[in-house]
């Protein structure tokens, strides 16, 4: 079970990120391309579940050649109680970038890949997160969890045919 290392959608591609990425990450160094305020700290929260070459990891989200973010995966898919596959995903643009629907693009490019290897996808998000929540609702993420031990409000999308 594997997905493609750069998943392209109409204005976006979400490369993996590379060891290289990673090492300027850790070490505050600029790469070309991003975006003045990437990495955000969620980002860098993020290094924490990279593993070179793991198809399920972290991704920039870049327009044109611009890193603007990242969304990814906490790891690969498991079986949830009823056994179908799931994986849950976390995203976050910088500041300048949101409204423009990026968020819900490229969680949308993602959700074709995860719906071609049957694999449901869900998100923890902080109920007063009201853009985040829209973003979720709008990629079909309707099945309420209620809350995790965070707070957090946990939703589902059901893998889609």
């Amino acid at each position: 079970m594997t997905l493609p290392a750069v998943i392209a959608t109409e204005r976006l591609r979400l490369p993996l990120w590379t060891a290289d990425d990673v090492a300027a990450f850790r070490s505050g160094a600029r790469r070309p391309g991003w975006h003045a305020d990437y990495p955000r700290r969620d980002d860098l929260d993020a290094l924490a579940l990279w593993r070179d070459g793991d198809p399920w990891g972290p991704r920039h989200v870049v327009r044109g050649v611009t890193a603007l973010g990242s969304i990814g995966f906490f790891g690969p898919p498991e079986p949830a109680g009823d056994g179908v596959l799931e994986v849950e995903v976390g995203y976050g643009l910088v500041a300048e970038a949101r409204g423009y629907g990026f968020a819900s693009e490229a969680l949308t490019g993602l959700l074709a890949e995860t719906d071609r290897q049957g694999v449901r996808v869900r998100a923890s998000v902080e109920p007063t997160n009201a853009a985040s929540v829209r973003v979720l609702a709008t990629c079909g993420f309707t099945e309420l969890r209620g809350a995790n031990e965070d707070g957090e409000l946990v939703m589902a999308r059901p893998v889609s045919a």
